[in-house]
């Protein structure tokens, strides 16, 4: 069966379209969440815990560090008894939580941070990723 020229022209303009429109969305992580700072500001991410039957298996603070990201953007983990609501669990365990400070921020910026955290528990270490889309402002 022989296909037009007329109908390969519209198959080949509709190819080359889709191409763009994911090449001008390549920077955005899809299903991540996007986090909008300025220039000395911080943002509380969520609770860092590990548990079993609803009872925390840490041995200490877990452990945050950059993978990739902007520049003057830093990761830390503040200790804190958090409520692990995930495992539907009604009491506080050890854990922490996330926070992303942006320092001195020069021009506009949309890129994504990539984050590993490394719990310490009873049964060996246990490392997890993540990544956000920031939008950062001065």
């Amino acid at each position: 069966m022989r296909i037009g020229v007329r109908v390969r022209a519209v198959l080949t303009i509709l190819h080359i379209g889709i191409a763009g429109c994911a090449a001008a969305h390549a920077q955005t992580i899809t299903g991540a969440a996007t986090i909008a700072l300025r220039s000395g500001e911080s943002a509380e991410i969520g609770d860092l815990y590990w548990v079993t039957n609803c009872k925390s298996i840490l041995k200490n603070t877990p452990e945050v560090e950059i993978l990739d990201g902007p520049p003057g953007i830093s990761v830390e983990i503040k200790a804190a008894m958090v409520i692990p609501r995930a495992q539907r669990c009604s009491n506080q365990v050890p854990g922490g939580k996330l926070v992303i400070s942006a320092e001195k921020i020069e021009d506009p910026s949309y890129t994504p941070l990539t984050i590993r955290v490394t719990y310490h528990t009873r049964d060996g270490d246990r490392k997890s990723g993540l990544v956000l889309n920031l939008s950062l402002f001065p």
